[in-house]
């Protein structure tokens, strides 16, 4: 899988700058939206949770900086927005794309590719517009947030094996693309995004670690605000991470053989 990727690299690289073009293309501003959107919503969080909920994170023995829930919130959204993102459009990624389908030589299996990596583009810009909010309000982040970036590829990963997933059972199944919507969003709520898992009452914790972005969440806060990288953590996410991205691909090869009489 990997390398007949890496064979179709330029096609993908190709792809996905047009992907990202395309979503600001005609606007004045252009891509200088790519920042200026998550600059805004980072502006949204800071007001509504510091200012009208009053919200605070605990780090160590007392409260953070007012604007350091902001910061906390902001980091797992950045996060859940690369599964959501990517999910959320893969149902009608290949109806959408039907001239690929009936096109032999094309290989369709790296249109999820595409999303995974504009949808980490945009990524990208948030994590720096939140380290850039994360030095002026906590000052300087600790060496663990150098293990930051393994979680955000892992997050790639399962946004990728389930964008293989879903964009081949949404070509059979159409109805699909609607429910996919509501769990994404149940899924927001079900996840430590918004706030910490400490926070859930214990006879419920065990229900969140079903979760699998329990402890990919918890882990990339710990890095960042706790200074701490839970290794065997960290690899049960990595190793899970991988095991979605084959599952995804294998079950994409199997529905791949019916897509042009489908469609």
């Amino acid at each position: 899988m990997v390398r007949q990727l890496w064979r179709q690299r330029d096609l993908i690289l190709g792809l996905t700058r047009r992907e990202v073009a395309a979503r600001y293309k005609g606007s004045m501003l252009g891509s200088v939206w790519a920042g200026l959107l998550p600059l805004a919503m980072l502006l949204v969080y800071t007001f509504v949770f510091t200012v009208v909920f009053d919200a605070r994170l605990n780090v160590g023995a007392g409260d953070a900086p007012r604007g350091a829930y902001a910061v906390f919130l902001f980091s797992g959204l950045a996060v859940y927005a690369v599964i959501s993102e990517v999910v959320n459009r893969s149902p009608g990624l290949l109806l959408e794309n039907v001239a690929y389908i009936k096109k032999v030589a094309f290989p369709v299996e790296i249109m999820p590719v595409v999303s995974v990596l504009a949808a980490l583009f945009n990524a990208a810009l948030s994590f720096v517009i939140l380290g850039v909010v994360y030095v002026a309000v906590l000052g300087a982040p600790p060496w663990s947030a150098l293990a930051v970036p393994l979680y955000v590829a892992a997050a790639g990963l399962i946004a990728l094996g389930l964008g293989w997933a879903f964009a081949g059972l949404g070509v059979y199944l159409r109805d699909i693309r609607q429910l996919v919507g509501v769990a994404t969003t149940a899924l927001m709520f079900l996840s430590p995004v918004f706030y910490p898992l400490a926070q859930v009452p214990a006879a419920f914790r065990p229900a969140m670690h079903v979760n699998p972005l329990t402890p990919l969440l918890e882990g990339m806060r710990a890095a960042l605000f706790e200074g701490t990288v839970p290794l065997a953590g960290l690899a049960g996410v990595l190793a899970f991470s991988i095991l979605v991205a084959i599952g995804g691909r294998w079950l994409f090869g199997r529905l791949r053989e019916g897509f042009a009489d489908v469609v």
